[in-house]
This record gives structure tokens, sequence and C-alpha cells, in this order.
């Protein structure tokens, strides 16, 4: 018999239980062989922290997954994969492996659901509708799952923020899974919902454990499966959509990041402090503050995501409602005015202090009116490159 909400339900309060349990038995286990993440440039922890918090994340959705998914198909698969990545994440938090040593991990990891039939093959998008991909549909499911896992990874960098986006996504994927009539996806879908927030019962700051490499990529690799099985592999129309947008924060994220490294020629595996969370943190944003613009931007887009599987806006046949076509576009209009707004945050506020240290550098006593006038003052003439200018040369100078 297919499983219910009520095993999606279940099964997600049985890993969020286990998971808030074995923590910190894990916690223990990291302090033992010394996985224990000390404080750095680039990372917004004062104090040294656990790792292996991926390790209990592991335990509760096997625990749960024995309990409500059938393992001797490709959900057995994936938690075979599941096990590779969090030992090869877990030898990580240990003794840090090369980049070239984790991909090649994070890939045989990928490979075994993969082979074993969770890949896609074709998949349907509006205006385009059927794409066939042959024999192209396992390397471009292997890269499409080790991309998600490094782009979960790469949003690691700050308490709850990983495990709360993985849940608000896992949240959203349980949804649209369910009403795609894919329900061993939706219920573990429920299972990695409810593992990231049992484990937010210790990771939300003041964190007491990171989930270190062995919990993001775990997470990542679970998350692009469900994606797989429960979105991409369906004939829906805009079943490659959900995932893009459910994710898009962390894919962005990791676009710019990307992108900055390749600008100033760095290589795009060296971590750096550019990432969304360690901006708002130097425009003068708490952790807490940081963490809720982030799950909201998050929440927003999922929200989208649902908006364009359940409201009516068009028929079978591709005619479109106009009422409710105006509905999803003030959603999408919503939707993409916070994301400015987030962005303006980002850049205005960055600004501002740039520019104060420019002032500052040329009148020290400056009042904050006096600043917010120079700033208002850039703002219109568009002279914000100038001002960045001005404001390395200063520091280079003073350095």
């Amino acid at each position: 018999m297919s499983p219910s909400t009520w095993d999606a339900i279940a099964a997600g309060t049985v890993a969020a239980l286990l998971v808030a349990c074995l923590t910190p038995l894990a916690v223990r286990l990291a302090r033992v062989i010394g996985a224990v993440d000390e404080p750095r440039a680039r990372g917004l922890s004062d104090r040294p922290l656990p790792r292996l918090g991926g390790v209990a994340i592991f335990a509760g959705v096997l625990g749960s997954a024995v309990a409500f998914l059938p393992l001797d198909g490709r959900f057995g698969a994936i938690l075979l994969g599941a096990a590779i990545i969090t030992a090869v994440g877990a030898l990580d938090d240990v003794v840090e492996l090369s980049a070239p040593v984790k991909l090649v991990g994070q890939s045989a990891a990928a490979l075994v659901p993969v082979l074993d039939g969770v890949r896609v093959s074709d998949f349907t998008l509006p205006f385009v509708h059927r794409v066939e991909l042959g024999d192209l549909g396992i390397p471009l499911t292997l890269a499409g799952i080790v991309l998600i896992m490094n782009v979960v990874n790469f949003s690691d960098g700050v308490d709850g923020l990983a495990a709360g986006v993985c849940a608000i996504a896992a949240g959203a994927f349980v949804v649209i899974a369910f009403d795609l009539q894919r329900a061993g996806a939706a219920v573990l879908a429920a299972i990695i919902a409810g593992a990231a927030l049992g484990f937010l019962v210790h990771n939300f700051h003041p964190a007491t454990v990171f989930m270190g490499d062995c919990g993001s990529n775990l997470l990542g690799l679970l998350l692009a499966c469900v994606a797989v099985e429960g979105t991409v592999k369906t004939q829906a129309i805009l079943a490659l959509i959900f995932p893009l947008i459910v994710l898009a924060v962390p894919f962005l994220d990791t676009t710019f990041v990307v992108l900055k490294r390749m600008k100033y020629r760095r290589p795009v595996y060296e971590a750096d402090r550019e990432h969304f969370h360690h901006r708002l943190d130097r425009i003068g944003f708490s952790t807490r503050r940081t963490v809720a613009y982030l799950y909201a931007w998050t929440l927003s887009l999922a929200g989208l995501a649902l908006a364009l599987r359940f409201v009516p806006y068009s028929d079978d046949g591709g005619s479109l409602d106009p009422m409710w076509t105006v509905v999803m576009a003030g959603l999408g209009l919503l939707v993409i005015a916070a994301s400015i707004y987030l962005v303006y945050v980002l850049e205005i506020l960055k600004f501002k202090r740039l520019d104060a240290l420019r002032v500052r550098r040329v009148k020290p006593a400056a009042t904050e009116q006096e600043i917010d006038e120079d700033v208002a003052a850039h703002l219109q003439t568009g002279e914000l490159d100038a001002v960045r200018r001005e404001t390395a040369e200063f520091e280079r100078l003073g350095s």
C-alpha cells in the first residue's frame, strides 16, 4: 500500500526525535577523536565547536527510513549513497581531505543511487514540453547531485542556516511529491525535514555542535535524490523548475561566491567570507537576524514553488486563466521584490559602511548625519564604484 500523509508525518517525527537524542552522542564522539572546529577568519563562530553532527543526522534518517520506507530498491541505494557520503564527510571533518579527494568521494556516493535508477532520462518544460536525455541522463544526474551537495555545503557557515534551509526545502518537496503521486519520495522528504529540524535543536544559535561536511553533504545528496524521484522524473510541466526555485537561495549564494572567486582568480573551492551570511554579518546583522532573513527568503521561494503547482492559473491545454494568472504574477512580483530588498540590504548597507570608513579617514570627527548625507549624495550621483575604489586605496595605504 502506498504511504499516506500520516506516514510522512510519523516518519518526520521519528527522524526529528532520533536526531535530537543522538546528537549529544555525536558531540562526545567528535570531542574524543578531535573533530572540533576552531574559530577562524572565514567562520562566524567565536569558540571551538565539535563537528560530526551529520553522523547523528544520518542515524536519524536511517532509523526512520527502515521503519517507513521499502529498502530493497532505489531507497536502499539512496541510503547506501548516504552512508558513503557520511563516511567521506566525517573523514574530511577529522583530517581535512583535499578538494579532488572530496570530489571523488561525492561522485562515488552519488553514483550508487544513480546506477540504481535515481536518474533523469527525460523531463518536461513549459513550451518545450518533453526533453529526452538518453545516455546523457546518467552523467547529468550525477553532476546535478554532486552540485547540490556542494551548494548545501557552501551554505553551511553560520549556526542553523544549512539545517533550516534544508528543512524548508524538504518540507516543500513533501507537498509537491505527494501531489505528483510520488508518495515514497514524499516520505523521504519528510524524513529529511524532520532530521534537519531535530538537529536544529542543538545547532540553532548559539549552537553547541556543527553538522560538519558529513552533515551538509548528506543533506545535499538526500535533497537531490528527493528532487529527482519526487519531481523531475514526473510528467509535470514545471517538474524541473520546482527544485531550482525551492533551492534558489543556496544556488544563488554559491553562484555569487564562485563568480567572485573566478573574478579574482582564486580557486573556486577555496573558502572565503563572501557568502550571503558573511556579508550580512559584516553590515552588522546578528547571527539570528542573518538566519531569519535567509529563512524568510527561502520560505518565500518555496511558497512560490507551491503556488506554481497548486494555483489553477492554466488548464491542461495550456490556456491561462486571467484572474489566477494575475494572482500568480502578483506572487511572483512579491518574491522578486523580497529578493531585491535583500540584495539592497547587502549592497547599500555595505556601501554605507565603506563610505563611513572613507569619510572618517578624511574627517575623524564626522557625525552619523554627515555620513548619511554623504551616502545620499553618492547614491544620487551613482558614484558607488568611485567610493569603493577610494576606500580600497585608503585601506591599502593604512596597512
